[in-house]
């Protein structure tokens, strides 16, 4: 197998004054490709140490992927000091040259000549469109080393990753007779590093398939990729691994593949035929535009009600006057009725709601992140349940939608459960 190591050029990343957000894509492209990533590395724009950052990325990896010093300025220098190294020349790409040339013509504007620097690529390149910007990218070959080099920009560097400089590289494999398989498996529930710990003599000793942790919104996705000489033995390989991680974590796995949470309840209310609705107060809405931005959504969701004032919870919800008084807002009394009130308001086969302390103070004498959430079904008792985040005001309110996601998967998994059986 294959490895790399990214190379971000720009003294900028070196001052704090952009985030190398590169390296962090690439790795899970790369991933992805079945290519291992042991090394990043950050140089500035200076020409003897970038040199010497070549020489110890060459003894160490296969793949040398540049990122920055592809512009048009003098200390955009990066194909120029490869191109030295190399003993290669540098010539214009004809193509991205007549882009940028174009680009002026069109506004009437006068083109400084140090303008198609971005159009010079290393003489044998297989040049790499930009198709977001100006600055060529190009992927050279030589001996026992395959160089890439990339803009710096994000907005244009991912853009040409994907499109042209990873079917270079998925091209190298299948030159080498391998077939890459690749499956994510979706957690939540757990955090990344107690999952990277329950899994740490998996990953220590990972070859084939490669094992890497992700951590999301308030969850954690784990990709595994296999490379073999048939699709079969490469899946083959993926099951056997996917199987320790399911005696290891398999309560905290919802789903797989790009599937969302928020996406697999939807599909489970659906299929239920099912219908829902929320009354929402420190989440403001949040439940409800999640669930908004799934197609079709309509079909199971009626609507609901946002009641950040304890006079909109009466009002709106008939919460009564006595718990709002004697048990508060932020309480398992006050949660029931919300989540069973708006079902009967809406008259849907779920009621769901949200009250607590988002922050950044306490509120009825209890900390910042409780939160309540109350669960109310057609022909079950109306529960709900606490919790204590202690994080920041926004970061409380996301967690708590994805809590009551957790929570009404739970219930629709048990109810397919018993049917099943």
């Amino acid at each position: 197998m294959r490895s790399a190591e990214i190379i971000a050029v720009g003294t900028e990343l070196l001052l704090g004054q952009i985030v190398n957000s590169n390296a962090a894509f690439l790795s899970k492209e790369l991933a992805e490709c079945g290519i291992y990533v042991y090394y990043h590395t950050v140089v500035g724009d200076n020409p003897e140490r970038l040199q010497k950052i070549i020489e110890i990325a060459e003894s160490r990896s296969d793949i040398l992927i540049f990122t920055g010093g592809l512009g048009p300025t003098e200390d955009d220098i990066t194909k120029q000091i490869l191109a030295k190294y190399l003993s290669k020349e540098i010539v214009y790409d004809d193509t991205h040259l007549q882009k940028i040339e174009a680009y002026f013509a069109a506004r009437n504007d006068i083109m400084s000549e140090n303008n198609k620097r971005q159009a010079e690529i290393i003489e044998g390149s297989t040049v790499l469109m930009n198709d977001f910007g100006f600055a060529a990218g190009m992927v050279f070959q030589q001996k026992a080393h395959t160089y890439v080099l990339l803009p710096g920009p994000p907005s244009e560097m991912q853009p040409m990753f994907v499109q042209y400089a990873k079917p270079v590289l998925l091209r190298q494999n299948d030159a080498e007779n391998l077939i890459l398989e690749s499956k994510v498996l979706r957690f939540f529930g757990i955090g990344e590093s107690k999952l990277a710990d329950d899994l740490k003599d998996l990953i220590a000793t990972q070859t084939n398939p490669t094992i890497a942790t992700y951590a999301g919104e308030n969850e954690v996705t784990i990709r595994m990729t296999a490379s073999a000489t048939s699709r079969e033995e490469a899946l083959r390989l993926i099951a056997e691994t996917e199987e320790e991680i399911i005696k290891r974590d398999g309560a905290y796995i919802y789903g797989t593949g790009e599937v969302t949470l928020v996406d697999l309840v939807i599909q489970q209310l659906m299929d239920a035929n099912m219908t829902i609705s929320a009354a929402e107060s420190l989440t403001a809405g949040l439940f409800q535009a999640e669930l908004a931005s799934t197609t079709g959504v309509s079909k199971i969701f009626k609507g609901g009600v946002v009641t950040y004032s304890n006079e909109m919870k009466q009002t709106l919800l008939n919460v009564s006057s006595e718990t709002i008084e004697n048990e508060g807002v932020v309480s398992q009394a006050c949660a029931i009725e919300m989540a069973e009130n708006v079902r009967n308001i809406c008259q849907t086969d779920i009621g769901i709601s949200f009250t607590g302390v988002a922050g950044p103070e306490s509120l009825e004498g209890h900390p910042v992140g409780t939160v309540w959430i109350g669960l109310s079904i057609v022909g079950k008792p109306t529960l709900a349940y606490r919790y204590v985040f202690q994080r920041d005001r926004n970061y409380n309110r996301r967690r708590a939608v994805k809590e009551g996601f957790a929570l009404i998967k739970a219930f629709l998994d048990e109810k397919t459960n018993k049917i099943s059986e």
